[in-house]
């Protein structure tokens, strides 16, 4: 039995999707732990590409079952589409798609204060999607949360919504000169998705209990990446949940001692979207490139991501604080064609030279990259699937970046097809 997590070791949009979708052949339950629909993994199988934001990407690859678990905000209405779509794909998820009954509900008036908060900040705007993610952990921790078992009886759900437009509405009066909500109009705007939800709703922490006892292979997926981790990402410049082999547990109900294999994802360089600092950003023509190369438009909003080389120094510090012990290496083949590969190796900050990654927001912002630079290849990579046909100088990159990890890689992925991937 093994229960393998899978985990960005970046911030956000490493490739997961794809190596979930590749891996959940093998396992029995496929688990969402954290986030929300500002979540996007992008998957390419049998010349189709879909995206998807809140059903786990081991859908469509094996009979695996899937569950949303505790951790995770849940858009009723954003799921019930997606469900439809997976639908229209053949893809059948009655049976084998389960819901956690205490995941917490993005309600449409989480939507707009997102959005009223983040024009509200101006240039200090952090950067959401505007989908409501946290503004529902706002409430799940505030302890005024609407949890999915409460969508299957009115009665409590007319009266919470009651009591939290008493603020909300004031708010919307008071602060921002918006019109007030009515808790009959939201529901009636929820009532069909909580329809088409109910027969999915369940008890997953004891699903994935018995799967546990019964000796059953479990996959966790995790959405965003670690250096937006609410605790130990670029605060505040993160996400709202907590994207790390932790936060699996806590969001699945599923024991750390039950985690058997914890892999880390990093593509072959560094991506970000929206603001908060980036030591190794290139802003000129190598940005670009790199950025033409990999299609770095974000799933879930299109926008375009910022990028950089890879930074050891924080992917080093993520490895820890999950304690990975296997690796992912994504998008190698966007590597091709440059003459020199740079990986930043260690930071100077204020005058001083380190290795450690930095926990305060002005230290991050002001680290200067120190790089090492590395032989590139001409020919292509894409889609190889053995590792004895990369160029030297590709087999050397990645084992200068095992070496100083001190952790392996099990995947190297040489293309966005399932079927592009070399197994170690």
């Amino acid at each position: 039995m093994s229960t393998r997590v899978v985990i960005g070791a970046q911030w956000g949009d490493e490739g997961k999707g794809k190596i979930v979708d590749l891996l959940s052949d093998k396992a029995d339950y496929v688990v969402r732990f954290q986030g929300g629909a500002n979540a996007g993994h992008t998957l390419k199988f049998d010349d189709k590409k879909v995206v998807l934001h809140l059903i786990p990407s081991g859908i469509f690859n094996g009979n695996a079952d899937c569950v949303i678990g505790n951790g995770v905000v849940i858009d009723p209405i954003a799921l019930v589409e997606e469900i439809k779509g997976v639908e229209e794909m053949g893809f059948n998820l009655k049976g084998r798609f389960f819901i956690s009954q205490t995941a917490h509900v993005i309600l449409p008036y989480h939507k707009l204060l997102d959005q009223l908060k983040e024009k509200r900040r101006g240039g200090d705007a952090i950067g959401t999607t505007g989908r409501g993610i946290g503004p529902a952990y706002v409430s799940k921790v505030s302890r005024v949360g609407i949890r999915m078992v409460d969508l299957l009886d009115e009665d409590i759900l007319r009266n919470k919504i009651d009591q939290n437009l008493k603020d909300i509405n004031f708010a919307l009066e008071n602060l921002y000169k918006e019109p007030t909500l009515d808790t009959d109009d939201l529901i009636e705007e929820l009532r069909d998705s909580i329809e088409t939800l109910k027969p999915y709703i369940c008890n997953t922490t004891a699903l994935l209990h018995n799967a546990i006892k019964d000796e059953k292979p479990i996959l966790l997926e995790g959405a965003q990446g670690t250096l937006l981790d609410v605790d130990h990402g670029t605060y505040p410049y993160v996400t709202s949940s907590s994207p790390t082999s932790g936060g699996a547990c806590t969001g699945s109900g599923i024991p750390p001692s039950a985690l058997t294999n914890i892999m880390g994802i990093t593509k072959a360089y560094c991506t970000r979207v929206g603001n908060g600092p980036f030591p190794t950003e290139l802003l000129g023509e190598t940005g670009e490139e790199l950025r033409k190369k990999g299609a770095e438009f974000g799933a879930t909003t299109g926008r375009p991501r910022r990028c950089g080389w890879l930074d050891l120094v924080a992917l080093k510090y993520v490895v820890q604080l999950n304690g990975m012990n296997e690796m992912t290496l994504t998008k190698m083949d966007v590597m091709d064609g440059f003459e020199e590969i740079k990986v930043c190796t260690s930071y100077k900050i204020n005058g001083e030279e380190t290795d450690v990654f930095p926990l305060s927001l002005e230290e991050v912002e002001n680290i200067e990259p120190i790089y090492t630079t590395l032989p590139g290849w001409k020919n292509s990579i894409e889609g190889l699937t053995d590792w004895n046909k990369l160029p030297s100088t590709a087999q050397s990159y990645i084992r200068f970046i095992e070496e100083y990890l001190g952790v392996k890689f099990t995947v190297i992925s040489t293309g966005p097809k399932r079927s592009q991937t070399i197994i170690l």
